[in-house]
Protein backbone atom coordinates (compact mmCIF):
# COMPACT_ATOMS: atom_id res chain seq x y z
CA UNK A 1 0.00 0.00 0.00
CA UNK A 2 2.85 2.38 0.89
CA UNK A 3 4.52 1.62 -2.45
CA UNK A 4 1.31 2.43 -4.31
CA UNK A 5 0.93 5.72 -2.41
CA UNK A 6 4.57 6.61 -3.10
CA UNK A 7 4.13 5.88 -6.82
CA UNK A 8 0.97 7.98 -6.94
CA UNK A 9 2.69 10.93 -5.28
CA UNK A 10 5.60 10.60 -7.69
CA UNK A 11 3.29 10.67 -10.72
CA UNK A 12 1.45 13.73 -9.39
CA UNK A 13 4.72 15.53 -8.69
CA UNK A 14 6.12 14.58 -12.11
CA UNK A 15 2.98 15.86 -13.84
CA UNK A 16 3.18 19.16 -11.95
CA UNK A 17 6.84 19.59 -12.81
CA UNK A 18 6.11 18.82 -16.47
CA UNK A 19 3.52 21.56 -16.51
CA UNK A 20 5.92 24.00 -14.88
CA UNK A 21 8.71 23.08 -17.30
CA UNK A 22 6.89 24.80 -20.14
CA UNK A 23 8.60 28.21 -20.44
CA UNK A 24 5.56 29.89 -22.02
CA UNK A 25 2.21 29.22 -20.35
CA UNK A 26 -0.99 30.38 -22.07
CA UNK A 27 -4.23 30.85 -20.16
CA UNK A 28 -5.87 28.94 -23.03
CA UNK A 29 -4.60 27.63 -26.36
CA UNK A 30 -8.03 27.23 -28.02
CA UNK A 31 -10.69 29.93 -28.28
CA UNK A 32 -14.19 29.48 -29.70
CA UNK A 33 -15.81 32.69 -31.01
CA UNK A 34 -19.15 30.90 -31.27
CA UNK A 35 -21.54 32.49 -33.79
CA UNK A 36 -19.96 35.36 -35.76
CA UNK A 37 -21.90 37.88 -37.85
CA UNK A 38 -20.54 37.90 -41.42
CA UNK A 39 -21.22 41.63 -41.82
CA UNK A 40 -20.14 42.54 -38.30
CA UNK A 41 -16.48 43.12 -39.12
CA UNK A 42 -13.39 41.27 -37.87
CA UNK A 43 -13.50 39.53 -34.49
CA UNK A 44 -10.49 39.50 -32.18
CA UNK A 45 -9.25 37.43 -29.27
CA UNK A 46 -6.19 38.03 -27.13
CA UNK A 47 -4.23 34.99 -25.96
CA UNK A 48 -2.37 35.96 -22.76
CA UNK A 49 0.75 34.07 -21.74
CA UNK A 50 3.12 34.10 -18.77
CA UNK A 51 6.88 33.72 -18.90
CA UNK A 52 7.29 30.73 -16.56
CA UNK A 53 11.04 30.45 -17.12
CA UNK A 54 13.92 32.08 -15.25
CA UNK A 55 15.08 34.25 -18.13
CA UNK A 56 13.55 36.85 -20.50
CA UNK A 57 11.58 35.44 -23.45
CA UNK A 58 10.67 36.98 -26.79
CA UNK A 59 8.11 35.95 -29.42
CA UNK A 60 10.03 35.57 -32.69
CA UNK A 61 7.19 34.85 -35.10
CA UNK A 62 3.46 34.07 -35.28
CA UNK A 63 2.41 32.31 -38.49
CA UNK A 64 -1.33 32.07 -39.28
CA UNK A 65 -2.68 29.12 -41.27
CA UNK A 66 -4.86 31.45 -43.36
CA UNK A 67 -4.61 34.96 -44.79
CA UNK A 68 -8.01 35.64 -43.20
CA UNK A 69 -6.33 35.60 -39.77
CA UNK A 70 -4.20 38.60 -38.81
CA UNK A 71 -1.91 38.22 -35.80
CA UNK A 72 -0.32 40.77 -33.49
CA UNK A 73 1.82 40.12 -30.43
CA UNK A 74 4.07 41.56 -27.75
CA UNK A 75 7.17 42.64 -29.64
CA UNK A 76 9.24 43.41 -26.56
CA UNK A 77 11.05 40.94 -24.32
CA UNK A 78 8.88 39.53 -21.51
CA UNK A 79 10.68 39.12 -18.19
CA UNK A 80 10.24 36.07 -15.91
CA UNK A 81 6.85 36.06 -14.23
CA UNK A 82 5.50 38.78 -16.51
CA UNK A 83 2.80 38.43 -19.14
CA UNK A 84 2.57 39.07 -22.87
CA UNK A 85 -0.10 38.61 -25.50
CA UNK A 86 -0.81 37.25 -28.96
CA UNK A 87 -3.83 38.79 -30.63
CA UNK A 88 -5.72 36.91 -33.35
CA UNK A 89 -8.14 38.80 -35.61
CA UNK A 90 -10.43 36.89 -37.99
CA UNK A 91 -12.27 38.57 -40.89
CA UNK A 92 -15.58 36.73 -41.57
CA UNK A 93 -16.56 38.78 -44.64
CA UNK A 94 -17.30 36.42 -47.54
CA UNK A 95 -16.45 33.37 -45.40
CA UNK A 96 -19.77 31.90 -44.23
CA UNK A 97 -19.81 28.72 -42.18
CA UNK A 98 -17.51 26.96 -39.75
CA UNK A 99 -13.88 28.02 -39.41
CA UNK A 100 -10.97 26.48 -37.54
CA UNK A 101 -7.63 28.30 -37.90
CA UNK A 102 -4.27 27.99 -36.19
CA UNK A 103 -1.42 30.29 -35.19
CA UNK A 104 2.03 28.71 -35.00
CA UNK A 105 4.10 30.53 -32.38
CA UNK A 106 7.90 30.50 -32.32
CA UNK A 107 9.81 31.85 -29.30
CA UNK A 108 13.45 32.07 -28.31
CA UNK A 109 12.74 29.93 -25.22
CA UNK A 110 13.24 26.60 -27.00
CA UNK A 111 12.74 24.90 -30.36
CA UNK A 112 9.20 23.72 -29.59
CA UNK A 113 6.53 25.67 -31.44
CA UNK A 114 3.19 26.45 -29.80
CA UNK A 115 -0.08 25.96 -31.68
CA UNK A 116 -2.93 28.33 -30.84
CA UNK A 117 -6.36 27.74 -32.33
CA UNK A 118 -9.41 29.91 -33.03
CA UNK A 119 -12.72 28.58 -34.27
CA UNK A 120 -16.34 29.57 -34.72
CA UNK A 121 -19.22 29.74 -37.16
CA UNK A 122 -19.90 32.66 -39.50
CA UNK A 123 -23.61 33.34 -39.98
CA UNK A 124 -25.42 35.69 -42.33
CA UNK A 125 -28.88 34.91 -41.00
CA UNK A 126 -30.94 38.01 -40.30
CA UNK A 127 -28.23 40.34 -41.54
CA UNK A 128 -29.06 43.41 -43.61
CA UNK A 129 -32.26 44.97 -44.92
CA UNK A 130 -34.07 44.77 -48.25
CA UNK A 131 -31.77 47.53 -49.51
CA UNK A 132 -28.95 44.96 -49.37
CA UNK A 133 -30.63 42.82 -52.05
CA UNK A 134 -29.08 44.42 -55.12
CA UNK A 135 -28.31 41.44 -57.39
CA UNK A 136 -31.01 40.86 -60.02
CA UNK A 137 -31.87 37.45 -61.46
CA UNK A 138 -35.04 38.09 -63.44
CA UNK A 139 -37.69 39.02 -60.88
CA UNK A 140 -35.55 37.72 -58.03
CA UNK A 141 -33.29 39.99 -56.04
CA UNK A 142 -30.48 38.57 -53.92
CA UNK A 143 -27.66 39.80 -51.69
CA UNK A 144 -25.14 37.76 -53.68
CA UNK A 145 -24.93 36.71 -57.31
CA UNK A 146 -23.10 33.50 -56.44
CA UNK A 147 -23.13 30.98 -53.62
CA UNK A 148 -19.90 31.19 -51.62
CA UNK A 149 -19.69 28.12 -49.40
CA UNK A 150 -16.42 29.10 -47.72
CA UNK A 151 -14.36 26.24 -46.33
CA UNK A 152 -15.84 22.80 -47.00
CA UNK A 153 -14.32 19.77 -45.30
CA UNK A 154 -13.87 16.19 -46.49
CA UNK A 155 -16.25 14.40 -44.16
CA UNK A 156 -19.61 12.64 -44.14
CA UNK A 157 -21.44 15.71 -42.87
CA UNK A 158 -22.33 18.16 -45.63
CA UNK A 159 -21.75 21.91 -45.40
CA UNK A 160 -24.99 23.90 -45.50
CA UNK A 161 -25.49 27.60 -46.32
CA UNK A 162 -28.67 29.66 -46.72
CA UNK A 163 -29.13 32.44 -49.29
CA UNK A 164 -32.19 34.71 -49.17
CA UNK A 165 -33.99 36.27 -52.14
CA UNK A 166 -37.03 38.49 -52.77
CA UNK A 167 -39.65 38.11 -55.49
CA UNK A 168 -39.88 41.68 -56.83
CA UNK A 169 -42.23 40.78 -59.68
CA UNK A 170 -46.00 41.07 -59.96
CA UNK A 171 -46.65 37.32 -60.19
CA UNK A 172 -45.87 34.34 -58.01
CA UNK A 173 -42.74 32.42 -59.06
CA UNK A 174 -42.61 28.64 -58.73
CA UNK A 175 -39.67 26.24 -58.88
CA UNK A 176 -39.78 23.86 -61.84
CA UNK A 177 -36.44 22.04 -61.52
CA UNK A 178 -32.95 22.38 -60.02
CA UNK A 179 -29.93 21.11 -61.95
CA UNK A 180 -26.42 20.71 -60.53
CA UNK A 181 -23.67 18.23 -59.74
CA UNK A 182 -24.52 15.27 -57.49
CA UNK A 183 -22.41 16.57 -54.59
CA UNK A 184 -24.33 19.88 -54.49
CA UNK A 185 -27.99 20.00 -53.56
CA UNK A 186 -30.12 23.16 -53.65
CA UNK A 187 -33.51 23.41 -51.97
CA UNK A 188 -35.76 26.46 -52.48
CA UNK A 189 -38.45 27.21 -49.90
CA UNK A 190 -41.22 27.91 -50.30
CA UNK A 191 -41.55 26.22 -53.70
CA UNK A 192 -43.80 29.09 -54.78
CA UNK A 193 -42.94 32.64 -53.70
CA UNK A 194 -45.64 35.29 -53.86
CA UNK A 195 -44.92 38.86 -55.07
CA UNK A 196 -43.00 40.88 -52.50
CA UNK A 197 -42.22 37.84 -50.34
CA UNK A 198 -38.88 36.34 -49.42
CA UNK A 199 -37.62 32.88 -50.19
CA UNK A 200 -34.59 30.87 -49.16
CA UNK A 201 -32.11 28.81 -51.15
CA UNK A 202 -30.47 26.16 -48.99
CA UNK A 203 -27.24 24.91 -50.61
CA UNK A 204 -25.90 21.56 -49.34
CA UNK A 205 -22.33 20.72 -50.39
CA UNK A 206 -20.75 17.33 -49.70
CA UNK A 207 -16.97 17.74 -49.74
CA UNK A 208 -16.27 14.03 -49.44
CA UNK A 209 -18.26 13.29 -52.62
CA UNK A 210 -16.53 16.12 -54.48
CA UNK A 211 -13.16 14.56 -53.53
CA UNK A 212 -11.01 17.51 -54.60
CA UNK A 213 -8.83 19.98 -52.73
CA UNK A 214 -8.44 23.71 -52.82
CA UNK A 215 -10.58 26.30 -54.59
CA UNK A 216 -13.43 24.74 -56.59
CA UNK A 217 -16.10 26.31 -58.79
CA UNK A 218 -19.33 24.64 -59.94
CA UNK A 219 -22.66 25.71 -61.38
CA UNK A 220 -26.25 25.23 -60.26
CA UNK A 221 -29.30 26.15 -62.37
CA UNK A 222 -32.67 26.91 -60.78
CA UNK A 223 -35.47 26.54 -63.34
CA UNK A 224 -38.59 28.61 -62.61
CA UNK A 225 -41.70 29.96 -64.32
CA UNK A 226 -40.34 33.50 -64.06
CA UNK A 227 -41.27 35.13 -67.38
CA UNK A 228 -38.28 37.48 -67.24
CA UNK A 229 -35.56 34.91 -66.55
CA UNK A 230 -36.85 31.36 -66.15
CA UNK A 231 -33.41 29.72 -65.74
CA UNK A 232 -31.34 31.31 -62.99
CA UNK A 233 -27.69 30.25 -63.05
CA UNK A 234 -25.47 30.45 -59.96
CA UNK A 235 -21.78 29.79 -59.48
CA UNK A 236 -21.05 27.74 -56.36
CA UNK A 237 -17.54 28.23 -54.95
CA UNK A 238 -15.82 26.42 -52.09
CA UNK A 239 -12.36 25.76 -50.70
CA UNK A 240 -12.00 22.08 -49.85
CA UNK A 241 -9.77 20.86 -47.02
CA UNK A 242 -9.33 17.80 -44.83
CA UNK A 243 -11.11 17.72 -41.49
CA UNK A 244 -9.03 16.85 -38.42
CA UNK A 245 -11.34 17.77 -35.55
CA UNK A 246 -9.94 18.78 -32.17
CA UNK A 247 -6.68 16.87 -31.85
CA UNK A 248 -4.93 16.39 -28.54
CA UNK A 249 -1.39 17.79 -28.11
CA UNK A 250 0.07 14.28 -28.12
CA UNK A 251 -1.65 13.56 -31.45
CA UNK A 252 -0.25 16.77 -32.94
CA UNK A 253 3.24 15.85 -31.78
CA UNK A 254 3.02 12.51 -33.63
CA UNK A 255 1.49 14.01 -36.80
CA UNK A 256 3.18 14.81 -40.14
CA UNK A 257 4.47 18.33 -40.54
CA UNK A 258 4.94 20.28 -43.76
CA UNK A 259 7.90 22.64 -43.76
CA UNK A 260 8.50 25.02 -46.68
CA UNK A 261 12.10 26.01 -47.36
CA UNK A 262 10.73 29.50 -47.99
CA UNK A 263 7.31 31.11 -48.20
CA UNK A 264 8.26 33.67 -50.85
CA UNK A 265 10.72 34.17 -53.70
CA UNK A 266 11.70 36.77 -56.27
CA UNK A 267 11.91 35.28 -59.78
CA UNK A 268 13.68 38.42 -60.96
CA UNK A 269 13.34 39.98 -64.40
CA UNK A 270 11.85 37.82 -67.15
CA UNK A 271 11.86 38.51 -70.87
CA UNK A 272 8.67 39.08 -72.83
CA UNK A 273 6.83 35.78 -73.58
CA UNK A 274 9.58 33.84 -71.78
CA UNK A 275 9.24 31.26 -69.00
CA UNK A 276 11.03 31.02 -65.68
CA UNK A 277 11.48 27.84 -63.63
CA UNK A 278 12.28 27.68 -59.94
CA UNK A 279 12.19 24.93 -57.30
CA UNK A 280 10.58 24.96 -53.87
CA UNK A 281 11.69 22.43 -51.27
CA UNK A 282 9.09 20.77 -49.05
CA UNK A 283 10.24 18.69 -46.07
CA UNK A 284 8.29 16.45 -43.72
CA UNK A 285 9.62 17.40 -40.28
CA UNK A 286 6.89 15.40 -38.50
CA UNK A 287 6.72 11.83 -37.25
CA UNK A 288 4.22 10.31 -39.71
CA UNK A 289 3.91 10.17 -43.49
CA UNK A 290 3.07 13.49 -45.10
CA UNK A 291 0.64 13.44 -48.03
CA UNK A 292 0.51 16.38 -50.42
CA UNK A 293 -3.16 16.44 -51.42
CA UNK A 294 -2.92 19.24 -54.00
CA UNK A 295 -0.55 21.95 -55.23
CA UNK A 296 -2.72 24.71 -56.68
CA UNK A 297 -1.53 27.91 -58.42
CA UNK A 298 -3.83 30.93 -58.53
CA UNK A 299 -3.13 31.63 -62.22
CA UNK A 300 -3.17 29.60 -65.43
CA UNK A 301 0.20 31.18 -66.14
CA UNK A 302 1.75 29.05 -63.38
CA UNK A 303 2.34 25.29 -63.64
CA UNK A 304 3.59 23.07 -60.84
CA UNK A 305 4.87 19.49 -60.58
CA UNK A 306 6.39 17.28 -57.90
CA UNK A 307 8.19 13.95 -58.29
CA UNK A 308 6.16 12.46 -55.45
CA UNK A 309 3.26 13.44 -53.25
CA UNK A 310 4.02 11.34 -50.16
CA UNK A 311 6.98 11.98 -47.87
CA UNK A 312 8.32 9.84 -45.06
CA UNK A 313 9.44 11.60 -41.85
CA UNK A 314 12.58 13.60 -42.62
CA UNK A 315 12.12 13.27 -46.40
CA UNK A 316 12.07 16.21 -48.84
CA UNK A 317 10.79 16.83 -52.36
CA UNK A 318 11.37 19.55 -54.94
CA UNK A 319 8.28 21.24 -56.37
CA UNK A 320 8.96 22.68 -59.80
CA UNK A 321 7.24 26.02 -60.42
CA UNK A 322 7.06 27.28 -64.00
CA UNK A 323 5.88 30.83 -64.67
CA UNK A 324 4.85 31.65 -68.26
CA UNK A 325 5.17 35.39 -68.91
CA UNK A 326 3.23 35.30 -72.18
CA UNK A 327 0.86 38.28 -72.36
CA UNK A 328 2.03 39.46 -68.93
CA UNK A 329 3.49 42.89 -68.29
CA UNK A 330 5.54 44.59 -65.58
CA UNK A 331 5.28 43.48 -61.94
CA UNK A 332 3.69 40.10 -61.20
CA UNK A 333 2.67 38.62 -57.86
CA UNK A 334 1.49 35.00 -57.91
CA UNK A 335 0.61 32.38 -55.34
CA UNK A 336 0.83 28.59 -55.00
CA UNK A 337 -1.27 26.90 -52.31
CA UNK A 338 -0.27 23.53 -50.92
CA UNK A 339 -2.85 21.25 -49.26
CA UNK A 340 -1.64 18.40 -47.07
CA UNK A 341 -2.50 16.15 -44.13
CA UNK A 342 -0.49 18.31 -41.72
CA UNK A 343 -3.16 19.00 -39.06
CA UNK A 344 -1.37 22.08 -37.72
CA UNK A 345 -1.18 23.84 -41.08
CA UNK A 346 -3.13 21.86 -43.70
CA UNK A 347 -3.09 24.87 -46.06
CA UNK A 348 0.19 26.67 -46.73
CA UNK A 349 0.95 29.32 -49.33
CA UNK A 350 4.04 30.18 -51.31
CA UNK A 351 4.15 33.54 -53.12
CA UNK A 352 6.55 34.80 -55.73
CA UNK A 353 7.15 38.03 -57.58
CA UNK A 354 8.57 38.68 -61.02
CA UNK A 355 9.02 41.57 -63.40
CA UNK A 356 8.15 40.96 -67.05
CA UNK A 357 10.14 43.16 -69.43
CA UNK A 358 8.51 44.63 -72.53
Amino acid sequence: MNRLLTLLLFLITFSALAQQSKPVLFREEIFDFGSVNEDGGPVTHEFVYTNASNRPIKILAVKPSCGCTTPDWSKDVVDPGKTGFIKASYDPKGRPGYFNKTLTVTTDADTNQIILQIKGNVSNEGVGSEADFQVTKGNWKLKYGSFKMGTVYHREESTVRDFKFINTGKDSISIVDIVGPEYIQAIVTPSTVAPGEKGNIKVIYNGKSKNQYGYQSDNVEIHTNDATLPVKSFTVTATLEDYFGDLKPEDLNKAPRLQLASTSMDFGRIGKNATATRELTITNTGKKQLVLKAIQPNCICVKTSAEKMTLKPGESVFVKIIFDATDRKASQNKQVTIYSNDPRNPVQRFTFTAYVEN
